[in-house]
């Protein structure tokens, strides 16, 4: 029997990227995106799905014979903390609609995300491992930790196949990042191809665990094809790129950018950065289905630069004219 996928919250940071690699690893016939509304761009099968609407998500997934979700769709850790409340109700809501449909409608295989805002101060900071204490401090974290215990529950107590993994602060050119505390880390890159100062909301030494979203995808995929009987850890694997400060990425553009500026102002999102991990221990998803990153800050900020210069080049070309412009009427 072939794979039919739904991806939930195909609009999203990850979610685009991967409904992408999923299309070309699958063909996009198997293929169905969903999310509240339909990017104009999108080319493949798409459905328009709140998945606060148990009804809906069980409709799309009878209609097309279903055999995996990903389930990708929550309010992040910085937004979350404008409106707790409404986090928790859309996070945890939305998780437990798909859970049951999948129960129901005997899915194989459903993803789950979770995030390193499981940790709070309990947790070591440096290589945090999988198995540190959880007592996160800001609701998207608590939303996590629920999640997580949840397809634990749903493994044990039904047998539905949940595999899940903590992601760090995902850095990606496709996209831009949806209200996390780790934004700056792919806002700072558009900025010094625009040729403009950046302004942090961290302090230049707040180091955070990382990860390029190539690697993240293909993490994504690689613990979804893995065999089940290698998939040990039901709640969710720690999964590590790099660790890197804003001082060191800014480092880092300069060599391509000369010139690059940032200046320094914390705001509300330090607090949650200074309770999360610096670094992460994920040897149990390197032993248990042969994890692997293959970026480090140099690779990434190459790429992130190239792409994004490729982005704006439309852009760049005029400022460019723009500046020709004005320097002739200068010397007329």
């Amino acid at each position: 029997m072939g794979k039919t996928v739904l991806v939930i919250g195909a609009n999203g940071q990850v979610g685009s990227v991967l409904t992408e690699a999923l299309q070309d690893k699958y063909g996009k016939e198997n293929i169905i995106a969903s999310d509240l509304r339909k990017r104009e761009d999108f080319d493949g099968i798409f459905e328009v799905i709140d998945a606060t609407n148990f009804d809906r998500i069980k409709e799309v997934v009878t209609e097309y014979k279903v055999t995996q979700i990903y389930h990708l769709a929550a309010i992040l850790s910085a937004k979350g903390e404008e409106n707790p409340l409404r986090t928790w109700d859309i996070n945890v809501k939305t998780l437990l609609n798909v859970l049951e449909v999948a129960r129901i409608c005997n899915i194989e295989k459903v993803f789950y995300p979770s995030s390193i805002a499981v940790f709070g101060n309990s947790a070591p900071r440096n290589n945090t491992p999988n198995d540190a204490y959880l007592d996160p401090t800001t609701v998207y974290g608590i939303s996590k930790v629920d999640g997580e215990n949840w397809a634990q529950y749903y493994h044990v107590k039904y047998g539905l196949d949940v595999r899940s993994i903590r992601y760090p602060g995902i850095i990606g050119y496709q996209s831009l990042p949806g209200g996390g505390t780790t934004d700056y880390a792919v806002d700072i890159y558009h900025k010094a191809v625009l040729n403009e100062t950046f302004t942090c909301f961290l302090n230049e030494d707040t180091a955070l665990p990382m990860i390029f979203i190539d690697d993240a995808i293909r993490a994504t995929i690689e613990i979804m094809e893995a065999p089940a009987e290698h998939i040990k850890i039901r709640t969710s694997y720690n999964v590590a790129g790099i660790s890197f400060s804003p001082k060191d990425v800014a480092l880092e553009i300069s060599e391509l950018c000369p010139g690059f500026k940032i200046d320094y102002k914390p705001d509300f999102r330090q607090d949650i950065a200074d309770n999360w991990p610096k670094s992460i221990d994920d040897s149990e998803a390197r032993m248990d289905w042969n994890w692997k990153p293959d970026y480090n800050l140099c690779s990434i900020t190459e790429t992130m630069i190239s792409k994004l210069k490729e982005q704006y080049k439309d852009h760049l070309n005029l400022t460019e004219e723009s500046k020709k412009k004005l320097e002739s009427c200068t010397q007329i």
